[in-house]
Formats: structure tokens, sequence, C-alpha cells
């Protein structure tokens, strides 16, 4: 309840900012943004999922190969990350640390986990023609090809991985190159889903004999975004000074900004965390009733 009253209290400002940036940011121009660099795989990704999808069910039956659930989770965590993309927050989080931090949030535990899930691959190769197919299978075989994809894919490296995007983007010095330069941000971007993608892969793709590591590193990534979020909310001075510069227009100063990036990341990212561990002790307890079944059966 305090943190919740705290929240609202820093919240309370806005609407006397209504001048400023609280209603300017939705219909400046370039709100909406759409740049080639990011649209170009977004809609290649979007045109092969349909492609393979829709060729799969001709062919083996509507829902087969790709389930429907699969394929609602690929187009929910596409849209998403298409959102976050192009949508007024991008701009938005060129003023707040809150929404720069909400559209990060939103990419790493909401768009990445149900890629994840929608297992898109099969629907990409089945998009290309049967001859690109066998040679990118044949690509897939190669060894050091797949024992590079088991190493990063290894719940342990891939949590590594993303925790070290974490903490290295939020330094202040790299955190204020992503704000000065178009190139830095778009490659802050990039590392926070692709290592976020690595990391959810690791987790929920993991096969039922990795469920206690799965949870052990995913209890690890919990305390270690947890612990950023709350240096972040209890931090006594802003860590980033230069996203101060359009805060005027908002009612908030760089600390109560700070402090609200901070919540974000400590508690809503927390909650999707839990979830997702309270479902994978689930899952295992299940699997583990299930053996236990199977070996009394056979016994």
């Amino acid at each position: 309840m305090t943190r919740l009253a705290l929240l609202v209290l820093l919240l309370a400002p806005l609407p006397a900012a209504a001048h400023g940036g609280a209603t300017g940011y939705l219909t400046a121009e370039g709100a909406w943004s759409f740049p080639p660099g990011a649209m170009i795989p977004l809609y290649l990704a979007a045109c092969l999922y349909l492609a393979g999808t829709w060729r799969l069910w001709r062919r083996a039956g509507h829902g087969r190969g790709v389930r429907h659930w699969h394929a609602a989770c690929f187009w929910c965590g596409w849209t998403v990350l298409a959102l976050c993309i192009t949508s007024p927050l991008g701009l938005l989080s060129e003023q707040l640390f809150v929404a720069h931090m909400i559209e990060h949030e939103l990419m790493v535990i909401a768009a990445a986990p149900l890629l994840v899930v929608s297992r898109p691959l099969g629907a990409f190769a089945w998009a290309l023609p049967i001859a690109w197919r066998r040679g990118l299978g044949r690509i897939g075989r190669w060894r050091f090809l797949a024992a590079s994809w088991r190493w990063l894919t290894s719940a342990g490296v891939a949590t590594v991985l993303h925790a070290a995007a974490l903490w290295a983007w939020h330094q202040p010095d790299l955190f204020a190159a992503a704000l000065e330069r178009e190139w830095v941000h778009w490659l802050q971007h990039a590392s926070f889903l692709v290592t976020a993608l690595l990391f959810w892969w690791s987790i929920i793709d993991g096969r039922a004999r990795a469920y206690g590591p799965a949870l052990f590193w995913l209890f690890v990534t919990i305390l270690q975004s947890a612990f950023l979020g709350i240096l972040l909310a209890l931090s006594p001075r802003p860590w980033i000074p230069h996203q101060t510069n359009l805060l005027a227009g908002w009612g908030l100063t760089p600390l109560q900004d700070q402090q609200l990036a901070g919540f974000v990341m400590w508690v809503p990212g927390g909650m999707v965390y839990v979830g997702v561990a309270l479902a994978l002790a689930a899952a295992w307890i299940r699997h583990a009733g299930t053996e236990a079944r199977r070996r009394q059966t056979y016994a």
C-alpha cells in the first residue's frame, strides 16, 4: 500500500502539466515513427510467419503444426514489439525515464516471452521454398553453429548475458549515449530484445529435466532485476542527469521520474517473473506426478 500511495503521489502533478508534455507528445510531429531499419525486419517476420502458417495449415489442417494459441502469442508479441518501436512511447521515452523503462519492460517481459512461446521458427521455415529449407537444415547441423546455439541458450549463459545488458545500459554514460545518438539507442533496443529472447528461450523452451536449473536462473533474474529497480527507486539522487531537459512540462523532478522508473522495474516487472516462476514450478510438480504414476504402472 505504501508503494501504491507513492506512485499515486508521484503521478498527481501530471494533470497540472496539461499545457506541456502531457498533451503535446501524442500530436507532436514525428510522434509516430516508422524507421526503415526496424520496420523491414518487423514486416519480414510478419510476412514469413503468415505465409508459413498458411502453407502449413493448408497441407496439415487448420491448427496443426502451428497451434491456434501459438499463432495468437506470435501476433500479440509482434504487436507489442511494433508498438514499442513505432508508437509515441518512443518519443515520450526521450523525455521521461519512466517511459523509457516502460518501453524496455514491454520488450523484455511481454514481447520476448510471447514470441518465444509461439515457437515461430517452424512457421518461418515453411514460408521458404523447400530447397531453401533443406539448405538451412544442413547449415543448422554444422557443429560450430549447433554448439554455439546450445551455449547461448543454456540457462546460465542466457541469464548472465541478459543481466549484463540490463545493468550496462543503466550506467549513466551508456544511457546518455543512447539518448544522444540514434544508432546507440537502436543498439540498446537490440541488446535488450536479443538477450531477452535468449533468456526466455532457455527458460520456457527447456526440457522437463531442466525445470530445476530454469527455476534457479529465473530466481536469479528476479533478484537482480528487483535489486536494480530498488536502487533506482530509493536512490537519493538522479542517476541519469542527461534525461532532465524536458521534464518541466510533466511536473516531475528528475528524482521523481527515476523513482517511477525504478518502481516499474521493481514491482510490475517482478510480478511477471514471479508469475512465470510459479507456472514453471506447477509444471514441474505435474511432470513429477506423471512420471511417478508411470513408474508405478510399469513396476
